[in-house]
Parts: structure tokens; sequence; C-alpha cells
């Protein structure tokens, strides 16, 4: 399993969004935020691979951003929240981090996930 996973719930609909594409960095003293990873929710909302199953993550702060204008855009709609940033720190880096993310046009909310 990848040590940092996440799933987009679309609350407007009451159904995973899909196709919201998600990018995750790190946080480098000396160079700002560093590109891991690139990839779009699936059909069930999820992104079960944003770092190799089995890799070990270093401890630090990391940044989620989620394209949620673009995601809207397709099905019609507007946003008030073009992009929805989620910066959080790894603490334990053996353990697994979910950080799901839920989502309607005009509110957000996240947590630690399972």
């Amino acid at each position: 399993m990848s040590g940092i996973t996440t799933h987009v719930l679309d609350l407007d609909r009451g159904r995973p969004a899909e196709g919201v594409e998600v990018k995750l960095e790190i946080q480098m003293p000396a160079r700002g935020w560093v590109a891991l990873a690139a990839r779009a929710t699936d059909a069930d909302g999820r992104v079960p691979d944003l770092t190799a199953a089995g890799s070990v993550l270093d401890a630090g702060v990391y940044r989620l951003t989620f394209a949620t204008g673009e995601y809207f855009k397709r099905r019609g709609a507007g946003t008030f929240y073009p992009e929805v940033t989620v910066v959080f720190e790894v603490r334990e880096p053996g353990q697994h981090h979910h950080v799901p993310l839920l989502l309607n046009r005009f509110g957000y909310s996240t947590y630690r996930g399972s």
C-alpha cells in the first residue's frame, strides 16, 4: 500500500468525485515544494498510489493540491474554491497516511483517515 492515499467525496452529489487531479509535494528546506506525484481520482474517488507501494515516507511536511475548479467545471457547475490545498506533517514515516477530502461547491473538510 502507498504511504499516502486520498479520496474525494462530492457531497453535492452524494458520491465519489471521479477525475479530480491531485498533486503531492514535499517541502524541502533548501528547495521549497518538490513534486512527488500527480494523479487523478478513480471511479471510486480514490488515489491509491501517490507513493510507491511498500516505500517508506520521509518525515516532513507534505502538500496535497486538488484541482476542484476543473472538476466542477466538467460537471457544468461553478465553485467558490477552484483549488483546495491540504498541508500536513508526517511524523511517523512507517504509518499509512490517508487524507480524504469531503467537497461541495461552497465548502470542504478534511481529516486524517485510516
